[in-house]
């Protein structure tokens, strides 16, 4: 389980960092003003053409190669409530690199996300069988006698 809890904590650090790297470039861009279709497309042109929206979509990739690996190791009703691990990321992210205030309430909700993930992650080594166990060879359709 500490590989996957690896695996997962690279893969969260990948897509924080792709979020920035996202805020960043867009910030840079600006937004359609007004919304029509000309200044939908000057904003493609642009994501297209900003080094920083590119990596910011490489590191989510890399994150969602992360979470494909985990998803062929563990259940999924484990795994996806973790990732909301990436809240947590992206708020201590945010306060670091774009110098974002974060208030009292959005922290509960940090503390409340990291309690959430640690009760999913508690009931998973609940889950865990231990190693050695021996196991039965006789199937339940197995006769036993002469």
């Amino acid at each position: 389980m500490v590989k996957l809890l690896l695996i997962l904590f690279i893969g969260l650090v990948f897509e924080s960092t792709g979020v920035i790297l996202l805020k960043k470039g867009i910030d840079r861009i600006g937004q359609p003003n007004p919304v029509n279709p000309s200044q939908i497309l000057r904003v493609i042109k642009a994501g297209a053409a900003s080094p920083q929206v590119l990596l910011g979509v490489f590191f989510e990739a890399l994150f969602f190669v992360c979470l494909l690996i985990l998803m062929g190791k563990s259940d999924i009703s484990f795994l996806w409530p973790l990732t909301a691990l990436s809240f947590v990321f992206a708020t201590f992210a945010a306060m670091w690199f774009l110098h974002e205030r974060v208030g009292a309430l959005r922290w509960t909700g940090v503390v409340l996300i990291m309690l959430g993930a640690a009760l999913i992650s508690y009931s998973e080594q609940g889950k865990e069988k231990p190693k050695g166990a021996a196991r039965s060879t006789a199937g339940p359709g197995s006769q036993h006698g002469p």
